[in-house]
């Protein structure tokens, strides 16, 4: 049986409220991410669309703040060399996402397509081997299309490659069970 877990009418005030929760959100040029904040210092995602759509990572470092109640800062740099920082307005279901793609990246990003954890090797090999700069500069706002309480450290919620429809299924309700656990798993 599979569980309707789409909670967009959650509200954040504290930072405890957006530990553990797993989003789906659509850029405004088009690219759709999936994204879960793990614990207080990792994140874990999906890439369904965009330049480098295919590629998903678990474990990312993080430094995760609460600005002011309700708002938050995420922001990284992956092994690619790809800096990210995104400011997560939930109660308003908007994100404002800037990704700071290295030359390498914006040239070959089939590279990257891939479960980076394991290809790091790969990735920091790219990274001294091809141009890093100039980097390609993406800033933009995201709508947010699905909220989900999955709880904290659940390697159930980013645990497998992105496929076409994944995020379709995940807010239909048809990927995870009443425990945010992966259904077909």
């Amino acid at each position: 049986m599979m569980t309707e877990h789409n909670n967009m009418t959650k509200k954040f005030a504290t930072l405890d409220d957006f530990l553990g929760t797993h989003f789906i959100y659509t850029y405004d040029n088009g690219w759709e991410y999936e994204w879960y904040a793990r614990n207080d210092h990792t994140v874990d995602y999906r890439i369904h669309g965009g330049m480098v759509a295919g590629r998903w990572v678990t474990g990312q470092e993080a430094n995760i703040v609460m600005l002011v109640p309700g708002i938050y800062k995420i922001a990284w740099t992956e092994p690619t060399g790809t800096d990210v920082a995104l400011d997560f307005m939930p109660n308003d279901h908007r994100i404002n996402g800037t990704i700071f793609f290295p030359k390498w990246v914006q040239d070959h990003p089939e590279i990257t397509v891939t479960y980076q954890n394991e290809h790091i090797d790969l990735m920091e090999e790219s990274r001294e081997k091809y141009e890093t700069y100039p980097k390609l500069v993406v800033p933009e706002f995201a709508q947010i299309t699905y909220i989900g309480d999955a709880g904290q450290d659940n390697a159930d919620v980013i645990n497998e490659e992105p496929y076409e429809g994944m995020p379709d299924d995940i807010r239909a309700g048809k990927f995870y069970d009443e425990d945010y656990k992966h259904a077909s798993k």
